[in-house]
């Protein structure tokens, strides 16, 4: 028999005819890594210094010269006008033809008495209404600091939703710093639409649902639970107390008080629950797992996240409620009954909603990013930067990178989710979540394709496809029982990404905030011609 091989110091040792093993030395990042990580003191400081710096990255892109441009951007002209009215009246007034000017120099004289029909609920321009009252209906910072500070803490919230996935710093980091130097985030955030306290709302409740799974699952999961003996229960234990549920609830309900499309996503939290419940208790061993999730811990489920919901949708309308100028409040001598017709209004106005637009984008467009929304053009022809013509636009172009390579992300989680399914192996909920949040937020408007809508509804979506991407980063950088070449390799293509990511941001910013570039930079942009 052939003596094995001494190994040379210094030198991986090897087992004798194998062609690959495992390298368990560090890497770079690794090391750095293990560094802070030793010490239980440091890795509780970065779990929180990581992301709160990124946080405070996305605070300095949103809220710096946030009240440029001084004047009504797009939609603004109907929920800052509308915030105002509620804050001084209570409910939605009408406003005369010429307010726009009127208002952006304070004067708000243009308000009638009269109910005007709105479209949405009143809680997101309730949120608008507290910026304009602390710094006056003339001031365009007034107008959109509510947003701002909403789109801020989106950052912090998706960077807990990553690392509750994941239990990785890394990993939170990153999806926070990539919500933070978007483009979706950082326009919803300065101007004083809807869309980023709806998608503030959203990521809030699937936080809250992840802290549930958190601390239901493990007890669902466990066959004394269920009192399991050496024979198998043919029913589970029914879970009342679930405060997580509670406050997911709570949070969905805001986002329907915010839009109505939150109310998709309510339905899909409601669905998550189930499945996640049943899959528990097929683990714990109960019998008729899928009626015992459906049929007993559904309902229970059920009254635990829906009519908190809606209460906090009802109380959204407090203002209507409480004064008598509202529109189609006097309806009906019931005011439930007058409020209940506003709804059948609104609801027909969604659905017959076909007027023509010039940005508007339908729901097959998004994933190929094919009509962005120029919210605000200005600037025109003015001499910058030693150019004789110039441009300043604030345009709902997101990076470029981040939406493609988090739509091949999301493609990518749903092919792995497929192999283990056909392989019989569990899949991790990790790559679950962020496939809900994306089905909640886009298939639904596939149902209306002659429905007015436009891409910047997209910035909803976003969030997941940024889930989506910071999990299939992980998975390229390797994980500890890879070899180091493969770990070092995968970890390098993951900086280039990131690296790459924040030039293009970095690039594209002016285009978000509205600063005058010479008129060719703004077409070097452009890399569509149906982006102009």
């Amino acid at each position: 028999m052939t003596a094995p091989l001494l190994p040379v110091p210094g030198e991986i040792p090897r087992t004798a005819g194998a062609d690959i093993v495992h390298d368990p030395r560090p890497t770079g990042w690794e090391r750095v890594r293990d560094a802070w990580s030793d010490d239980p003191a440091r890795r509780r400081l970065l779990s929180w210094l990581a992301p709160t710096l990124v946080t405070l990255l996305a605070a300095v892109l949103r809220i710096v010269g946030l009240g440029h441009p001084h004047t009504l951007v797009f939609d603004e002209t109907y929920y800052v006008k509308d915030a105002w009215s509620l804050w001084v009246q209570g409910y939605e007034g009408v406003w005369q033809n010429d307010a726009n000017a009127l208002f952006a120099r304070g004067d708000t004289s243009a308000l009638g008495t009269a109910g005007a029909f709105v479209v949405h609920p009143p809680l997101g321009k309730w949120l608008i209404a507290l910026g304009i009252g602390a710094f006056g209906p003339g001031s365009s910072f007034g107008w959109r600091i509510a947003t701002a500070v909403i789109g801020t803490l989106s950052v912090l919230v998706i960077s807990l939703i990553a690392r509750e996935l994941t239990r990785s710093v890394t990993v939170a980091t990153l999806a926070g710093l990539f919500l933070a130097v978007d483009g979706l985030g950082i326009v919803l955030s300065r101007i004083g639409l809807l869309d980023g306290i709806l998608t503030f709302f959203v990521l809030l409740g699937f936080l809250f649902l992840l802290l549930d799974r958190r601390r239901a699952m493990p007890l669902l999961e466990d066959p004394t639970f269920h009192g399991t003996s050496e024979r198998q229960p043919l029913w589970g234990r029914v879970l009342w107390r679930r405060p997580w549920v509670i406050a997911a609830g709570a949070a969905f309900g805001a986002a329907c008080a915010v839009k109505w499309s939150g109310a998709y996503v309510l339905a899909a939290a409601g669905i998550f629950l189930v499945v996640a419940d049943a899959l528990a208790r097929r683990r714990a061993g109960v019998a008729v797992w899928p009626a015992d999730a459906v049929l007993r811990q559904g309902p229970v489920s059920f009254l635990l996240l829906v009519p908190v919901a809606a209460l906090v949708y009802a109380a959204s309308w407090t203002g209507w409620f409480a004064t008598s100028g509202g529109y189609d409040r006097h309806a009906s001598a019931n005011a439930l009954a007058s409020w209940l017709r506003y709804h059948q209004d609104i609801l027909a106005f969604h659905v017959g909603l076909t007027a023509s637009h010039p940005y508007a984008s339908p729901a097959w467009q998004w994933p190929m990013l094919l009509r962005p929304t120029a919210f605000w053009v200005g600037g025109q022809d003015a001499p910058c930067f030693g150019a004789e013509r110039c441009i300043g636009t604030i345009t709902s172009i997101p990076n470029p990178l981040i939406w493609y390579l988090g739509v091949a992300a999301a493609v990518y989680l749903i092919v792995r989710i497929a192999r283990d399914l056909v392989r019989r192996r569990r899949v991790p909920w990790a790559r679950v979540v962020p496939l809900v949040g994306i089905a909640a937020t886009y298939l639904p408007w596939l149902a209306f394709p002659e429905r007015t809508i436009f891409q910047f509804y997209t910035v909803l979506i976003a969030p997941f496809l940024i889930l989506s991407l910071v999990l299939a980063l992980r998975d390229i950088a390797g994980t500890a029982s890879d070899l180091r070449h493969r770990r070092q390799s995968g970890q390098r293509t993951v900086l280039v990404i990131v690296v790459l990511i924040l030039l293009v941001s970095a690039f594209y910013l002016p285009l978000w905030v509205g600063l005058p570039v010479p008129f060719w930079f703004w077409q070097l942009h452009n890399w569509m011609p149906s982006w102009i």
